[in-house]
């Protein structure tokens, strides 16, 4: 577990990180902008904020606690001086780290850190500008308003209104078309349908007395069947009686 234990290892023994990051803030400080990895560019801004800090302070002792971590007197100088004054009037963020791709070999972020610039930028405060008093109109021109938009609004809605009934007929015109159309369509299936039953009577009549005609000319007349057998029966009776005489 890592409770209480801040701040990154980097794979390196305790020496050798502060041996590190001692030449590293001193290149920082000498050049003001450095190459490295990304987390040792995030580790190394702890480092530089705090030299930086030691040198705003300006003391003997800020600078004994300087020289300590920085092994060069040049630097020390340069922090006590031109960068104790730069950043006067900044109270934090020193330094920027800006990401620039990845090394060629093992595949590492690389990051560039360096020293901010000392101007600050103020935020230009936008100043309102006062309302307008709105003066109170006499109570005659407050009326008068009033009736004029009043007489505006019953001219719009007897305009509204009269629209209105101009496109009332015109919708019934357009709604009583369709009930026309389907009342002709009706008309003429009915028209259609009463031809169909008329032709159908007709034929069915004609094929009644078709049939009536041929049972006539088929079947023999009763009366003379009947006749034909009671001359025979005449005759022979009379030859029968001839014979006997």
């Amino acid at each position: 577990m890592r409770h209480g234990k801040s701040g990154r290892k980097l794979n390196r023994s305790s020496s050798h990180r502060l041996a590190m990051f001692r030449n590293m803030v001193t290149s920082l400080l000498d050049h003001e902008r450095i190459y490295t990895t990304h987390a040792k560019a995030k580790e190394l801004r702890r480092w530089a904020d705090w030299m930086i800090t030691l040198g705003k302070r300006g003391d003997l002792h800020a600078r004994r606690q300087a020289l300590q971590v920085i092994r060069d007197k040049s630097v020390v100088h340069k922090l006590f001086t031109d960068l104790a004054q730069r950043y006067q009037a900044r109270s934090g963020g020193y330094t920027r780290t800006v990401k620039v791709g990845f090394r060629v070999g093992d595949g590492a972020p690389l990051s560039l850190i360096e020293l901010m610039t000392g101007e600050t930028v103020k935020k230009k405060k936008r100043k309102r500008k006062p309302r307008k008093a709105v003066e109170a109109a006499p109570p005659a021109v407050e009326e008068a308003v009033v009736e004029e938009a009043v007489a505006e609004e019953a001219v719009a809605e007897e305009a509204v209104e009269k629209k209105k009934k101009k496109s009332k007929p015109a919708k019934k015109v357009e709604a009583e078309a369709p009930a026309a159309e389907e009342a002709v369509e009706k008309k003429k299936k009915k028209s259609k349908a009463e031809k169909k039953a008329e032709a159908e009577a007709r034929a069915a009549a004609e094929a009644v007395e078709e049939k009536a005609a041929a049972d006539e000319v088929s079947e023999p007349e009763p009366e003379k069947v009947a006749k034909t057998p009671k001359k025979k029966k005449a005759k022979i009776e009379k030859d029968k009686e001839g014979d006997e005489k």
